[in-house]
C-alpha cells in the first residue's frame, strides 16, 4: 500500500462516509483492506481503489466500508446514561421511542430496550428502539441476537433472566435476547452521511456516542442540527464520553456528563 493509495482510501471513505482517518490508522487500514484484496484476487491496493470507483454503486462499497468501520461495543456501556434515560421516559404517555444511530452488534439497543422496560413497567413492551449503524454486518449480528455468556457476564442474574435464554447443548455458553425485548427494537442500515435518513420523528432520546469522534466539526455540526428537529421538545441527546458538542452548534445545551438536551429556537 503506497503513500498514494492510503492517501486515495483516507479521501474516498470520508466522502463515502464522513469518517476521518489518522495516519496512525495505516497498519489497521492495510490488515482489514487486504481481506478485500484477496478476496477479489487482487494484489495491489490501486487495482482495488480503481475498482471501486468505476464502479460507485458496487455492492464491494458496503464491505469497503465495513472494514473500516470500528465496532466497540458493550451492554450498558457508560452505565450512568440509562437511569437517566429510564428517569426521563418514566410516567409518559403516549408511544416513547428512542433512536440508538450507531447501534452496532446490538449492545446498545438492547441496553437501551432492557431500560426503557424496566422504567415503563406494563407499558414497556409499546416503546420502540430504531436501531440504526452504517455497518451492515455489524446489524446482521445485532438482528440474530446471540451473545456469548463473556458478553453479558457483567449484566445482573436478574437481568439476565428475563431478558436472555441461556443456550444449552451444542449452544452452551451463548444467550439469546428473548423474543419480546427483541420486538422492539428495529434495525435498519443508515449512513449519517446520507441525504435522507430511512427514520421519523418525534424520538424521546437519541443515543448517538463514540461516533462523531470520527467526523471533522463541520460534518458534527450537519449531523448535530438535522438530529434535533427529529427529537421531542425536551428530547434528549446522549453523546459518548470523549465528545463536546457545546461549541460545535446551538441546536443543543449540555444538560449533564455527556448529555444534552434540545434547545427551543426562536
Amino acid at each position: 500500500m503506497t503513500d498514494a493509495d492510503f492517501a486515495r482510501i483516507r479521501q474516498l471513505i470520508y466522502q463515502r462516509a464522513g469518517i476521518v482517518l489518522a495516519e496512525h490508522k495505516r497498519e489497521m487500514v492495510y490488515s482489514r483492506l487486504a481481506k478485500r484484496l484477496r478476496h477479489h484476487g487482487l494484489i495491489r491496493f490501486s487495482d482495488y481503489l480503481a475498482r471501486l470507483e468505476r464502479q460507485p454503486e458496487a455492492k464491494e462499497w458496503e464491505a469497503f466500508t465495513n472494514a473500516l468501520t470500528t465496532n466497540l461495543t458493550a451492554f450498558f456501556r457508560e452505565a450512568h446514561h440509562f437511569p437517566l434515560l429510564a428517569d426521563h421516559v418514566r410516567g409518559r404517555r403516549g408511544p416513547v421511542r428512542v433512536w440508538s444511530a450507531a447501534a452496532s452488534t446490538g449492545e446498545e439497543p438492547y441496553s437501551i430496550a432492557m431500560a426503557l422496560t424496566e422504567a415503563l413497567g406494563s407499558r414497556g413492551g409499546e416503546a420502540e428502539v430504531v436501531a440504526t449503524d452504517i455497518d451492515t454486518e455489524a446489524l446482521e449480528k445485532a438482528r440474530v441476537g446471540v451473545y456469548s455468556m463473556e458478553q453479558i457476564h457483567k449484566l445482573d442474574e436478574g437481568r439476565i433472566k428475563r431478558f436472555f435464554q441461556r443456550g444449552r447443548g451444542r449452544h452452551e455458553g451463548l444467550a439469546r435476547v428473548r423474543p419480546e425485548l427483541k420486538a422492539m427494537v428495529a434495525f435498519e442500515p443508515l449512513n449519517l452521511l446520507a441525504p435522507s435518513w430511512p427514520v421519523k420523528g418525534p424520538f424521546d432520546a437519541i443515543f448517538c456516542r463514540n461516533v462523531m469522534i470520527y467526523f471533522d466539526k463541520e460534518t458534527q455540526a450537519r449531523i448535530l442540527e438535522r438530529f434535533a428537529p427529529l427529537l421531542k421538545p425536551d428530547g434528549l441527546l446522549f453523546a459518548g464520553h470523549s465528545e463536546n458538542f457545546s461549541y460545535t452548534t446551538d441546536a443543543f445545551r449540555l444538560r449533564g456528563q455527556t448529555v444534552y438536551v434540545r434547545q427551543p429556537r426562536c
